[in-house]
């Protein structure tokens, strides 16, 4: 590692040799500047600048990429924040990422590296920062953390910011859910899968079980239940009927939509990949009380509720959760996952996270979970947090993120939060595009699912 490190300094440092230092305001009567090319982890990296670039570069990381499919550098959520970002002035960065998958480790170096190529080419800007989505916002937050001296701020967008431990956790609970009530005798493997091929096997039997179990109401009610416990909202695709606040059978049926979504990629297939990369299990429910966990979820109501209809005991479901064999960690895994894609909370420069309310991937309690890690760690003033209202993840307009970028660059700028609610949000959403209506609101996230331990013993929860 320390090899690697050495040869990407050295190659960032030949850069800047040869082109001399360049201020932003040299740039400012050239030509726009599209950029492409490869960094010595062999990652590509993409760069754009417009004529007149008005200093600041914005870092963008993507999210989550499964392995086999092309990786191509990206330096934009979209196309169309790509130009609006472009017209206004800014420079934008991003690599690929050496390698798909659970790519933290090569992520965040060749996020930096690309940083590097980019000082090498164009000078140093006026202000940088780092921004991403979904897994990118985990990659961003890795970036703020530790190397809070490359960044003047940072910029989260439905991240995944309660950190690689807590969220495989929490992907766990839902299945193990759901194994132990609907398929107690299948030998599903819910962790420790070999390969790719046994990942989609068990996807494929536990698919077919909810699907099944889907046309009961005993079956929708255990559903139902196996969504709160990862906090999967009764509307999270846009596509969706909105359910109103009592239609139980409505919400359910949307959740069934996002746990099929959930056993599809996350629990099975991208599990897969990140055991690989750490060695091991990175998730327990040892010491787990499913029932404290339901009590916490905002969707208790609505389980309560489909048990009721349905005439199934909740009291012995639970209970046949909190009796069921339990899943150990393997430690040096979790170790590993922790040192790497967790969280300490200790920001040294201020970071803007938004999120959507009716995302089913990462649900909006991540950042409870990173707000907690930030206030334990004394760095709270530097955290803002914003809700959009709309299903989906990630699925933020153009003029939201830029709205929200901006407000990130009034607090670099006056070093207050000042003008960061939903109002103000909305008001330069709206400035930004006036045909497409702002969904910033007042939200508060319930409490992440499971307790946000960077490092736990692997054999016990801590709480």
């Amino acid at each position: 590692m320390k090899t690697r490190t050495r040869t990407r300094t050295l190659v960032a440092l030949a850069a800047l040799l040869l082109c001399g230092p360049v201020s932003p305001a040299a740039r400012a009567a050239d030509s726009p500047a599209h950029i492409e090319g490869t960094l010595p982890s062999g990652a590509t990296y993409l760069m754009d600048v417009p004529a007149r670039w008005n200093g600041t570069v914005l870092l963008y990381s993507h999210g989550y990429r499964p392995a086999g499919p092309a990786n191509p550098a990206q330096n934009a959520p979209d196309d169309a924040t790509k130009s609006l970002l472009l017209e206004a002035g800014y420079a934008l960065a991003g690599s690929s990422y050496a390698t798909t998958g659970w790519a933290v480790t090569d992520a965040v170096p060749d996020q930096l590296s690309t940083l590097d190529a980019f000082t090498g080419r164009f000078g140093q800007a006026r202000e940088t920062i780092a921004w991403g989505t979904s897994y990118g916002g985990l990659v961003t937050t890795a970036i703020a953390e530790r190397h809070p001296e490359r960044i003047h701020g940072s910029l989260s967008m439905c991240g995944l910011v309660q950190g690689g431990v807590a969220n495989w956790n929490s992907t766990l609970d839902p299945v193990f859910a759901l194994r132990t009530l609907l398929a107690p005798d299948s030998g599903i493997p819910l962790t420790g899968l070999e390969s790719q091929s046994e990942a989609a096997s068990a996807a494929k039997t536990l698919s077919t079980t909810i699907t099944d179990a889907q046309s009961t109401g005993a079956g929708r009610a255990r559903i139902a239940l196996a969504a709160a416990l990862h906090n999967i909202p009764g509307w999270n695709n846009p596509a969706q009927t909105r359910p109103g606040p009592t239609d139980w059978d409505t919400q359910e049926a949307n959740q069934y939509q996002g746990i099929l979504g959930l056993i599809l990629y996350p629990a099975f297939s991208w599990r897969q990949e990140a055991e690989s990369r750490v060695g091991g299990n990175m998730s327990w429910n040892t010491g787990v009380d499913y029932t404290a966990m339901l009590h916490r979820s905002p969707l208790y109501k609505e389980v309560t509720e489909l048990y009721s209809k349905a005439g199934l005991s909740l009291r012995n479901d639970l209970t046949t959760l909190n009796t069921a064999p339990r899943i150990k960690a393997d430690r040096g895994a979790v170790e590993k996952m922790a040192r790497t894609s967790s969280f300490t909370g200790r920001l040294a420069k201020p970071q803007l996270d938004i999120h959507t309310t009716g995302d089913g991937l990462i649900p909006v309690q991540a950042e409870s979970a990173l707000r907690r890690a930030v206030t334990a760690a004394g760095s709270a003033p530097l955290l803002q947090q914003a809700y959009v209202e709309n299903a989906g993840h990630c699925t933020f307009s153009p003029a939201e993120q830029i709205a929200a970028l901006h407000t990130l660059e009034d607090r670099i700028a006056t070093g207050r939060w000042k003008a960061a609610g939903p109002d103000a949000l909305n008001a330069r959403a709206s400035e930004a595009d006036p045909t497409t209506p702002a969904r910033f609101v007042g939200y508060r996230p319930a409490s992440y699912p499971r307790p946000y331990d960077l490092a736990h013993p692997a054999d016990r929860d801590r709480r």
